[in-house]
């Protein structure tokens, strides 16, 4: 997995040399009261939960730390692109919201807890990121590899659904021969096992590859689906939970670690009070957003139980063969699939 491990090699030194404390890269900026945070999407709480979190954080964190602490927010990627930002806040005082895209170069076993319908409710997710195993050594990993802190796992719209212009998916023979545009070499495997095929395309060119034809298909929380007007050109809406749709708050350790223990308990019960409001808020709104897009002529199809079993049973050996393509290592996966409730052995 050359990709990988080489971004990984790279960001790393960048890491160690804030760790040891480089004054060019970290000295001095320890103690600024402001912190900058960057993150991806528009500043518009109504198409963005991860900048409504983000505006939470500001907010809680001003609060608790009585005003010593305060976060500078950069929506819109304006701090870089993924890898820009994660290089930036591993070198230098900061906090980010990551994509798997900025994650995975450096912890690519995060793919792991992006295994096809593996929760059936936000409260299992919710508890498997919150208590499991495989989560804490992810946090582990990240902290040791390039001196970032994983401080929380923000939702950014709800579970991942299917979405296509042909016929309505309720089983994974309707994907026979439908064409799906896949945000990573993961959904296409996922797409593949299904009978369709996968291309990645871009989010910004989403839009037009499924009115043109290039795509029949995609999939996106019901969140992103309004966010990019894709009722428009999509007419079927396949609510099969097939992946919690997250991002990652994660922070410079060099920089928590040098606040007092009293300004570090603040910072962290500030995130962890915004990550819970940014919960209910997503939640909370999931059913009025399919509403919406019924409204505006999508079919829903709501797959039973054992419609739910065929997705699964094709969809997760089919993932799991591809993370093991990529050389994660199986202790990851056990540890998430037994986090998870399902056994290991039966998968």
């Amino acid at each position: 997995m050359p990709t990988f491990r080489t971004t990984a090699f790279r960001l790393k030194h960048l890491a160690t040399a804030c760790l040891i404390g480089s004054t060019a890269l970290c000295g001095s900026s320890l103690a600024a009261t402001t912190v900058n945070l960057g993150y991806n999407g528009a500043p518009d709480p109504e198409k963005n939960a991860v900048h409504v979190f983000a505006t939470d954080l500001k907010k809680l964190v001003k609060e608790k730390t009585d005003g010593e602490i305060e976060l500078k927010l950069y929506p819109n990627s304006m701090l870089g692109e993924e890898q820009e930002r994660m290089e930036q806040v591993m070198s230098s005082p900061g906090l980010n919201i990551a994509s798997f895209a900025g994650m995975s170069p450096v912890v690519p076993e995060i793919y792991v807890s992006a295994i096809p319908f593996l929760f059936e409710s936000f409260d299992e997710a919710r508890t498997f990121f919150d208590e499991g195993e495989y989560w804490k050594e992810v946090q582990k990993d990240l902290k040791e590899r390039a001196g970032l802190e994983l401080l929380a796992v923000v939702e950014e719209g709800g579970f991942l659904a299917f979405t296509n212009n042909e016929h309505p998916i309720s089983s994974p023979e309707d994907f026979e021969g439908l064409r799906f545009r896949a945000m990573d070499p993961s959904q296409v495997a996922l797409y593949e096992a299904f009978g369709a095929s996968g291309t990645p395309i871009p989010w910004t060119e989403v839009y037009m590859a499924l009115k043109t034809g290039v795509a029949d298909g995609q999939m996106n929380p019901p969140m992103y689906i309004i966010l990019g007007s894709l009722y428009e050109v999509q007419d079927y809406l396949t609510l099969a939970n097939i992946q919690y749709s997250d991002q990652f708050l994660v922070g410079n350790a060099a920089m928590i670690d040098g606040w007092d223990e009293e300004m570090r308990t603040a910072f962290q019960e500030a995130v962890a009070e915004a990550n819970q409001m940014a919960r209910e808020h997503n939640e909370a709104r999931v059913d009025e957003r399919i509403t919406y897009l019924e409204e505006q002529g999508m079919e829903v199809i709501r797959p039973n139980e054992e419609q739910l079993t065929a997705f699964r049973k094709k969809g997760q050996p089919a993932y799991l063969d591809w993370l093991e393509e990529q050389d994660i290592e199986q202790r990851y996966i056990d540890m998430a699939l037994k986090d998870a409730g399902l056994n290991p052995e039966a998968e």
